[in-house]
């Protein structure tokens, strides 16, 4: 079956939302059709129907169509731990930890296990749209590449780069770019793209063409700029707004920024409720005191967070709040974090450890090999839920009496301290139940829309499907693609 893959000129040029918006668009005209990434870096991931767990972007563009997400559609996954190393994910399955300089001779090894992967996608469907990683014109790092120009050599996908308008320089992003990669490279490149356009397309057409001229590729279109993209999970960058907002008549949602955040698309479904602003605190700055409900997130290595929580002075903050009496949240390694303690002893964070947590629940956290990945239904502060495990450890102890959560298989899940103003779970994904936020936001005083956040979630990709039928091309990617799906308009 047919395949085109989306490569941009750098890092967030939009990538991962127009392959969600292709997907959603095809998927709308009666194709089958699947997701593919070859590698991925993000700490922000989903848990797959097969028991894996790939990247939340991957997991969004098998939503956009229609599709349950499975560990082929992101067969390596980098999930950075600190600085210069990462937990490599193949297959959906954690296989070992990696430092930069490790991963560069290992990803070699691992093209053949996602050929493979890509092999059973391409046999199920009749498109698979691939979405490279960072950019092809880092030439510094093709040896040995399987997320861009590697993989597409090596399976004989035609690539369409994008390039950002936004951001200023777009000619020269593209044009640069076929001038600095291997010119075997560049062969496979076979059309562009020009991405967030805000305006009038016509305004454009002297560099659109230009761009032709000078790199001999065909445009496929100009996308205006994607609104309804803010309403679709976030990916992997906190992207803040430092405007206050309006806060009148809103209670304020608070959560600082970790170094190492994880999952925090879990807060998005908080963004659909108008009686809350949601707050990212970044570090240098407090916890507002005006909060009414302090969220810890979800963190690939809770130990160091939570000392980078201390060294911010979060935690004078957090017990500060907690002594008036407000509503704390905290979810995977934030529950960890609000327990007495968490014990590393086999240093899988980093060097063998023993921390004092918060001390706000009690718990105790123990970290030990084998991560928990399991989606699970059950019910919570009187609400179904619907959501995910994905954390490493087990944490115990006489708070565990008093659950957040009872799941539908009779375990328990998370605690509540006795006052009931601090609550952690393990799962992600709690939010998107419409019922649990009326439950949780109802204690504040806020009575919350009850708004589906899924299927405002399908809402959006329809939009932008609809935007793109009117801007790309589809049925000459269809014929690049070698689908012979494509018809005239």
């Amino acid at each position: 079956m047919g395949a085109v893959m989306l490569q941009g000129t750098g890092s967030d040029v939009g990538k991962s939302v127009l392959v969600a918006a292709l997907c959603r668009l095809l998927a709308n005209r009666g194709l089958s059709v699947l997701p593919f990434k070859p590698q991925n870096m993000s700490n922000n991931a989903a848990v797959t129907a097969d028991g894996g767990e790939i990247g939340r972007a991957q997991a969004l563009q098998a939503r956009a169509c229609r599709a349950e997400p499975h560990t082929d559609m992101n067969p390596v996954l980098l999930k950075p731990q600190a600085d210069r190393t990462s937990q490599l994910v193949v297959r959906g399955q954690v296989r070992g930890t990696l430092g930069s300089g490790d991963f560069r001779e290992a990803r070699g090894a691992l093209l053949a296990e996602v050929m493979q992967s890509f092999a059973r996608l391409r046999a199920r469907c009749d498109l698979v749209l691939v979405e490279g990683a960072g950019s092809p014109a880092e030439i510094n790092l093709r040896s040995g590449d399987i997320a861009n120009m590697g993989f597409a050599r090596a399976a004989d996908v035609p690539v369409v780069l994008i390039g950002d308008i936004d951001r200023g320089g777009v000619i020269a992003s593209l044009v640069g770019t076929r001038a600095v990669i291997d010119p075997a490279d560049a062969a496979m490149i076979r059309g562009f793209l020009i991405n967030k356009f805000r305006g009038d397309p016509a305004l454009f057409e002297d560099g659109y063409r230009a761009i032709e001229a000078h790199t001999g590729w065909k445009g496929f279109g100009v996308v205006p700029w994607l609104a309804a993209a803010a309403r679709l999970p976030s990916e992997d960058a906190v992207v803040l707004d430092n405007s206050p907002g309006t806060r009148e008549g809103r209670r304020i949602i608070a959560c600082p920024i970790l170094p190492r955040i994880s999952n925090f698309d879990d807060l998005d479904p908080l963004k659909l409720e108008p009686g809350v602003e949601l707050v990212m605190v970044p570090p240098g700055r407090p916890i507002p005191a005006e909060a009414a409900i302090v969220v810890l997130p979800g963190s690939k290595a809770t130990i160091a967070d939570l000392a980078a929580l201390r060294a911010e002075g979060w935690d004078i903050d957090i017990l500060a709040h907690h002594r008036r009496g407000g509503l704390i949240v905290g979810l995977c390694g934030g529950f960890q974090m609000l327990g007495r303690r968490i014990s590393d002893p086999l240093g899988l964070e980093g060097e063998p450890s023993d921390v004092a947590g918060l001390g706000l629940l009690d718990v105790e956290t123990a970290l030990s090999p084998g991560k928990r990945l399991r989606a699970v239904r059950g019910a919570a502060l009187g609400a179904a839920i619907d959501g995910y495990e994905m954390h490493i450890g087990e944490s115990n102890g006489p708070g565990s009496a008093r659950p957040f959560a009872t799941l539908e298989d009779r375990t328990t899940d998370g605690a509540i301290s006795a006052s009931g103003t601090v609550m952690g779970s393990y799962l992600h994904g709690l939010f998107a139940s419409a019922d649990l936020r009326r439950a949780l936001l109802g204690r504040i005083g806020v009575t919350a829309s009850g708004r589906d956040y899924h299927a405002d979630v399908d809402a959006a990709l329809d939009e932008m499907a609809a935007e793109l039928a009117r801007h790309v091309n589809a049925d000459s990617l269809l014929t690049l693609a070698g689908t012979g799906k494509g018809r005239s308009t």
